[in-house]
């Protein structure tokens, strides 16, 4: 028995442009038909070409440098592609600055959190009176 290759997956009504639903699933080897009404999930918010797209970024391991060279495209042209996916995915496309800006007052909030514990574990031991720890828990903290 020979195999067909299988047809690229649809994700969308290609006349209507609304989405599509996977309504029967088969395996070939043992003739199991299962019948219903499956979601693409996430898969079903890209195009074929963005799903392409994702295979190569993930085989590169998010890459996009190396995405770039195996595409023979811009660097700029795969974060623009990656861009689109995040986009249809839900999410905002964001430079590295602003993800630094991210996890830099993420960080300072940590610093903070841990600044505050070690207040009043020494509070608590007796090593720091309650008007030093109100003091050292009311200083104003720098800003980033």
């Amino acid at each position: 028995m020979s195999r067909r290759q299988p047809l690229r997956l649809l994700t969308h009504d290609p006349s209507s442009g609304y989405p599509l639903e996977v309504t029967r699933l088969e395996c070939e080897e043992t003739g199991i038909v299962i019948e219903g009404r499956f979601s693409l999930g996430w898969m079903g918010r890209l195009t074929p070409e963005q799903l392409d797209f994702v295979g190569v970024v993930l085989a590169h391991r998010a890459n996009l440098q190396k995405v770039a060279a195996y595409l023979g495209v811009a660097y700029n042209t795969v974060r623009s592609r990656m861009d689109e996916v995040v986009t249809a995915l839900g999410g905002l496309p964001g430079d590295e600055s602003e993800q630094e800006a991210l996890a830099d007052r993420a960080a300072a909030r940590d610093a903070v959190a841990t600044e505050r514990t070690r207040v009043l574990a020494e509070l608590a031991s007796g090593a720091m009176s309650i008007e030093d720890a109100q003091a050292a828990l009311t200083r104003p903290r720098p800003t980033h």
